[in-house]
C-alpha cells in the first residue's frame, strides 16, 4: 500500500522476531515506550548479514543476461506517454486501486527509480520506487509497485526490475530497502526472499480488503 494514513500500534512478537502492528483502540497501546528500545528489527536479530553492493551488482549482471536471452530490455522511465501502460500493468495486480495522482507522485518525484521491461516495443513489466532520507547522510528506499505481464512471467523480469532499482538506490547512498506485500502473495514473498529481503513486521488488516501485510526489509552494506 502506498498511502496508509491510519496510525498503528506495535505489538512485539517474541516467538517469531516479527513485530505485529494492529489497529489502535482504547485498549491498545504501543509496547515500546522505553527510550532505549526500538521498533526497528536489524539483520543481526534474524541472524543475517546485510547484502553487499558487489552481490547486488553480480546478481543484476546475471539477471540482465537471462533477460536478454528472452529478448527483454530494461529501460528507465522517460515520458508520460508510457504512464497509461504502467498503470494498466500494475492495476491488474493491485489489492486496492490507486489514482493517477499516486502514480505521478512517485514517478514525477523519483523518475530515476521507475523502470520498465520491454519486449520489442511492448512494456511487459514495471517497477515504481522512491528514496527518502532515513538517517543523516543515508537513505531508505521504498518499492511501491511491481508488476509483470502474466504472459511474460518466469523470465526473471520481476527480479531484474527489483535489482535494477536497488542498484540505482545504492548509487544514491541507500542503506536499506523496504516494501509491503500481502501475506497471501506467496509469489511475491518468494521473489523478495530470494533477493535477500526478510520479514520485518506483520501489519494487521493493512489493506482495504482486510488482508494482513508483511513489511519486508533488505539491509545493504
Amino acid at each position: 500500500v502506498l498511502f496508509n494514513l491510519k496510525s498503528k500500534a506495535v505489538v512485539s512478537t517474541q516467538s517469531t522476531g516479527i513485530e505485529v502492528e494492529t489497529e489502535p483502540s482504547a485498549h491498545t497501546t504501543k509496547t515500546n515506550n522505553n527510550n532505549n528500545s526500538t521498533d526497528v528489527t536489524t539483520a543481526i536479530d534474524f541472524g543475517l548479514e546485510a547484502v553487499s553492493h558487489r552481490e547486488i551488482a553480480t546478481q543484476l549482471s546475471e539477471l540482465r543476461l537471462e533477460c536478454e536471452e528472452h529478448g527483454v530490455e530494461l529501460v528507465q522511465y522517460q515520458t508520460e506517454s508510457t504512464l497509461a501502460r504502467i498503470i494498466e500493468l500494475i492495476t491488474k495486480d493491485l489489492s486496492e486501486p490507486y489514482s493517477i495522482y499516486t502514480y505521478r507522485y512517485f514517478i514525477h518525484n523519483w523518475p530515476f527509480l521507475c523502470f520498465m521491461a520491454k519486449v520489442e516495443d511492448e512494456i511487459v513489466g514495471a517497477i515504481v520506487c522512491k528514496l527518502d532520507e532515513h538517517k543523516k547522510g543515508s537513505y531508505r528506499g521504498y518499492i511501491a509497485m511491481l508488476a509483470v505481464d502474466k504472459n511474460h512471467r518466469r523470465k526473471k523480469i520481476g527480479s531484474s526490475l527489483v535489482q535494477k532499482a536497488i542498484q540505482t538506490m545504492i548509487d544514491h547512498k541507500c542503506e536499506e530497502v523496504v516494501l509491503e506485500t500481502e501475506i497471501t502473495n506467496q509469489a511475491a514473498l518468494n521473489l523478495y526472499q530470494q533477493l535477500g529481503f526478510v520479514r520485518d513486521k506483520r501489519l494487521l488488516k493493512y489493506y482495504l480488503n482486510g488482508v494482513d501485510a508483511f513489511r519486508l526489509k533488505l539491509w545493504l552494506k
